[in-house]
């Protein structure tokens, strides 16, 4: 499963892409707002910092003529934007267009497998259930990603499945088991995937041990008089 990091905050995606895990950046007018930044300057930013990174970039236009001039515009930015759009039926229609231009589309703010179908059949390049979103409202965000992945493969639509509003590790473990093609997480989630206590306990019993012991087992790295009599 690809991750994505959802956040426009230039140091966090600097952090996070120096990690050397992460493959794309899902942002929204809150996020970018956030930022108070010119939006397309902001967004080519993100776009070298994650190079090679596809880059999720909102448009706010809510009538298709609307979105269809936002769109076309975006996908210029970069190559690795991808436009998104929010899941109302003017959105499916521009995507229905945006597609056959070769634009690619992230369809956001999907909630249920009827909506997911719909935009497959329109074209979309990526779509994004929302997990957490559902949950806070007492239903299982996680039963619609897995029918959303049951209908795409029964019918081999090439959208790729974005796992979106993921709220805690067992949510990445599960869009993960389920063959979610990405997962896009806050950064504050991305932290804990590298935490563990039962890690920390081990590498202080670890380094406890060897520090015990450095004076019989010297160091890792060669001393300097050392590395230079070797040259």
């Amino acid at each position: 499963m690809k991750i994505f990091l959802d956040t426009a905050n230039l140091d966090e995606l600097r952090r996070g892409v120096a990690l050397g895990v992460v493959d794309g950046v899902t942002t929204n007018p809150t996020l970018v707002a956030r930022e108070k930044r010119p939006f397309r300057e902001h967004i080519i930013e993100i776009c070298e910092i994650v190079k090679g990174g596809v880059v999720s970039a909102e448009v706010v236009s809510t009538d298709a003529d609307g979105i269809l001039r936002e769109a076309r515009e975006v996908a210029t930015w970069h190559p690795n934007v991808v436009v998104k759009i929010p899941m109302i039926p003017d959105g499916v229609r521009a995507l229905s267009i945006l597609s056959k231009e070769g634009i690619r589309v992230n369809m956001t703010l999907v909630f249920s497998a009827p909506q997911a179908l719909l935009v497959a059949k329109a074209g979309a390049y990526i779509v994004s259930p929302f997990v957490g979103r559902l949950d806070d409202l007492g239903q299982d965000g996680l039963t619609l990603l897995r029918d959303i992945m049951d209908i795409y493969r029964a019918y081999n639509f090439p959208t790729q499945v974005l796992a979106a509003s993921l709220r805690h590790p067992v949510h990445v473990v599960e869009a993960a088991r389920m063959g979610a093609h990405i997962g896009t997480l806050p950064y504050k989630l991305f932290e804990q995937l590298f935490h563990h206590p039962l890690t920390d306990k081990g590498l202080a019993a670890f380094l406890k041990d060897w520090e015990t012991a450095r004076e019989s087992l010297g160091s890792i790295l060669p001393s300097a008089v050392g590395s230079r009599a070797g040259r």
